[in-house]
């Protein structure tokens, strides 16, 4: 009896699985659609349904007041986009850097992107320039920032991504020491609040310009990493067994570095700094999916979307003022991976 038992619970368990995968790729969709209806305008789930739908059927929101639609399709509507999408690409380059140095406490900070990002934007905010060059700044120096660590690193050939990492974290804090002289020499009632406020992190001022570029490097490099997905296997049984399976494992880690540093500095440069969802998230998708980047990288980037915009909601709606999100990501990140690793106590 106990061994019929045993075998209809092995033949249950596919489905449950199945079930509970599928759900947690459907999480951010519904928090989509509630995000929309959150705010000092309150607005029911059936109207943001019908404004969305407006501007393929134009007499379908005719009763809808112009001040609802404009709020859902001006204000929140890129507002959430950019958070399920900065959201995807931390928790996805997170993966990735995490798959390929094999550690589990590094993120898109390890390679010194946040730190040249803050910098190349807190000096554009020095100088009063436009959203879009704080936004191109964030990007160069983020990519600048890489480029010292890897060119640094290719200067000792023994252990190259231990030197790597090494030169990582040296070149961020050049960076973020470069910050704070920025910071020091601010006008202390005008440029430099606008500074504090762009590092801490959030999407305040974005606007429907900014999600094109956002979107097509988060799918694209979503999309890379998807295909390659195998080898973030191999990788993680060493480089030696790489190299028996015919993979140059050097030139695969350089390209999935230059595509995670790509993604890490589109988000940083429309975000700020926000830091813990890629080191939090992949941690939950391990403990739910397993180490197996077939379902982990999927589950990530639907982890990493639900959990910003979730943090970006308590942002814009618990207090009376706007947090950071930066300060929000840390108030929970920190307890949230105290918790996985209490719980994942089989190590890495």
């Amino acid at each position: 009896m106990r061994v019929v038992v045993q075998a209809r619970r092995a033949a249950r368990q596919p489905a449950w699985r199945g079930i509970g995968y599928g759900l947690l790729l459907a999480l951010p969709i519904l928090l989509f659609l509630v995000s929309l209806t959150l705010g000092l305008y309150g607005i029911d789930v059936s109207d943001v349904g019908r404004i969305l739908l407006s501007p393929l059927w134009p007499n379908l929101a005719d009763d809808i007041p112009d001040a609802a639609q404009t709020i859902v399709l001006q204000i929140r509507l890129p507002r959430v986009l950019a958070a399920l999408l900065i959201g995807a690409t931390l928790a996805c380059t997170g993966t990735a850097f995490q798959g390929i140095f094999k550690n589990p406490l590094v993120d898109s900070n390890l390679l010194g992107v946040s730190s040249g990002a803050g910098f190349g934007a807190a000096l554009m905010l020095l100088i009063k320039a436009g959203t879009l060059q704080v936004q191109l700044a964030a990007f160069a120096f983020g990519l600048l920032a890489v480029s010292l660590a890897f060119f640094g690193s290719r200067m000792y050939r023994t252990a190259p991504m231990i030197v790597l990492t090494l030169m990582g974290i040296l070149i961020g804090s050049l960076f973020n020491s470069l910050t704070s002289l920025l910071k020091y020499v601010a006008d202390p009632l005008d440029t430099l609040p606008a500074i504090t406020f762009w590092l801490l992190g959030g999407l305040t001022g974005v606007t429907w310009s900014d999600i094109p570029l956002l979107a097509l490097v988060t799918i694209a490099g979503s999309l890379f990493f998807w295909l390659i997905r195998w080898q973030f296997n191999i990788l993680s049984l060493g480089d030696a067994e790489a190299i028996a399976l015919g993979i140059n494992p050097d030139r695969l880690k350089l390209m999935i570095i230059v595509v995670a540093t790509l993604m890490s500095a589109i988000a940083v440069s429309v975000g700020g700094v926000i830091g813990w969802v890629g080191l939090v998230i992949p941690h939950a998708g391990r403990i739910l999916v397993g180490p197996d980047h077939k379902r982990l990288i999927p589950v990530s980037l639907s982890l990493g979307a639900a959990f910003l915009l979730l943090i970006d909601n308590v942002s814009r709606t618990v207090l009376p003022s706007e947090v950071p999100l930066g300060v929000l990501t840390g108030l929970i990140g920190v307890p949230m991976l105290i918790a996985l690793l209490r719980r994942n106590r089989t190590g890495w």
